[in-house]
């Protein structure tokens, strides 16, 4: 796994895990923000541009990067946030090691499998898979996603780097995920945020994931879309993650 890293000369440690399909620009606002203060690390998710691997499984993912702390900072970091598949993979890093970070922020992370989604993706992929390399195809998934518009030559780069093969495995991946009964047992101050406009089985999720951590929080982001508080509101975001860190 490839990572972008901001502030090393910092002693604690937060890694934020970006969504399916994008790559590390996802958090780069908020981690220039924080480099002042902290080592943040950006790790690109397997199969996505820019990575060192194909994308195999969510579990896999998480492994790599619990085998990455406990190499580079003795098993634990302050602090690890993630969307979308990135919050997946982080909901797996907490259930395969309860004690590898102080606090979480878990956003907009699916754990509603959908074999009905499942099944789909791959005659989808395979039938349109071509019009991701068309710019104007590009701006209209852009739009769709309602990433702010400075952040579409980033888009459009990665997603052309990503292969098809990679695409239909992740968003497979991210359709069948479901919470481990070991997720239960991490010792993490977990944060919840999904927004207030997300689809109802991502708000059921958020919910889910509510249920199963009874010392949790749970926060519904007023008017905001999937993915709208970390790629959009970096300001916000790193408000809330200061919060968070520094209680």
């Amino acid at each position: 796994m490839n990572y972008q890293e901001y502030g090393k000369e910092n002693s604690e440690v937060i890694i934020l895990l970006h969504g399916g399909g994008l790559s590390w620009w996802n958090y780069r606002e908020e981690a220039e923000l924080l480099r002042n203060k902290y080592h943040v690390i950006l790790p690109i998710l397997d199969g996505h541009s820019g990575s060192s691997r194909n994308f195999t499984s969510i579990e896999s993912n998480a492994a790599e990067i619990i085998a990455f702390i406990d190499e580079q900072f003795g098993g634990s970091v302050l602090l690890i946030g993630g969307l979308s598949l990135g919050g997946q993979i982080l909901l797996e890093i907490l259930s395969q090691r309860r004690d590898i970070c102080q606090y979480a922020i878990v956003e907009s992370a699916r754990v509603i499998p959908s074999r009905i989604t499942h099944a789909l993706i791959k005659p989808t992929f395979g039938s349109c898979y071509g019009l991701i390399r068309r710019r104007w195809f590009a701006k209209l998934q852009f739009k769709s996603l309602r990433i702010k518009q400075e952040l579409f030559d980033d888009y459009f780069r990665d997603t052309c780097g990503i292969t098809k093969e990679n695409m239909i495995a992740f968003l497979q991946a991210n359709s069948l995920y479901s919470i481990k009964n070991t997720l239960c047992s991490t010792s993490a101050k977990v944060h919840i945020f999904v927004g207030e406009k997300e689809n109802p089985a991502m708000r059921s999720s958020s919910q889910m994931i509510y249920d199963e951590l009874p010392e949790s929080s749970f926060h519904i982001l007023s008017k905001m879309y999937h993915g709208e508080f970390s790629i959009n509101h970096a300001v916000f975001y790193v408000k809330k993650l200061l919060e968070i860190a520094e209680v």
